[in-house]
């Protein structure tokens, strides 16, 4: 958790607690791919009490009490940061999800048509599919088999994806530039995983350096 305690004293008492009527709605966004997952609402106690324990906790306006995410399901929102809109009447949450967020058993409480899904939303779908492959059978799938034969073999075939790129390019087959590109990416994304990295390790140099 990357939100401080003394961060939250502050931003508690930015809120204007009258207007929401001591409660104020909270949107919780995966911190990874910005995918917002549910709104719930927060008094000062489940405020005060999602900081302490870095766990997620709302306000029941049905059952009248503090309600802490996945308290029967084990699906928690650990939360990674948050931050007061211009009003000072909305909270947005940034949270790592454990689990599907939706009591339906939905990575969201929104539907969602998977074409119109965002494209850093699905990668980083993949991502997590490509990080729980890690400790698979090998014979269960072509990315626990990689996994299997170590960093050497899977930097291997980034290279080798890498040269079969820059021939589809050269050869102005743009079909197969963008299935080789695919490959590639995707070789590049198990190797960052092999390494203990992110894609948004990668995005966020990108960022520096254009910053």
């Amino acid at each position: 958790m990357t939100f401080k305690v003394e961060e939250a004293s502050l931003l508690t008492e930015r809120i204007n607690w009258s207007k929401v009527n001591g409660l104020v709605p909270a949107i919780m966004q995966d911190f990874r791919s910005s995918q917002v997952l549910m709104m719930g609402y927060m008094n000062r106690e489940a405020l005060a009490k999602t900081v302490e324990t870095g766990k997620v906790t709302f306000f029941s306006r049905t059952k009248e009490r503090l309600w802490t995410k996945g308290e029967t399901s084990g699906n928690v929102l650990q939360l990674v940061n948050m931050s007061l809109d211009c009003d000072n009447d909305t909270l947005l949450v940034k949270v790592e999800p454990i689990g599907p967020t939706c009591h339906l058993g939905n990575t969201t409480c929104w539907d969602v048509d998977p074409q119109e899904e965002s494209q850093m939303v699905w990668l980083n779908q993949l991502e997590r599919l490509l990080e729980a492959r890690k400790n698979a059978d090998p014979e269960s799938s072509y990315t626990a088999s990689l996994y299997a034969k170590g960093t050497k073999r899977i930097s291997q075939k980034v290279g080798e994806e890498g040269v079969e790129v820059a021939l589809a390019a050269t050869s102005g087959d743009k079909s197969e530039l963008v299935c080789e590109s695919a490959d590639l990416v995707y070789h590049l994304m198990v190797l960052l995983q092999d390494q203990g990295l992110s894609i948004n390790d990668v995005i966020n140099k990108l960022k520096q350096r254009h910053g």
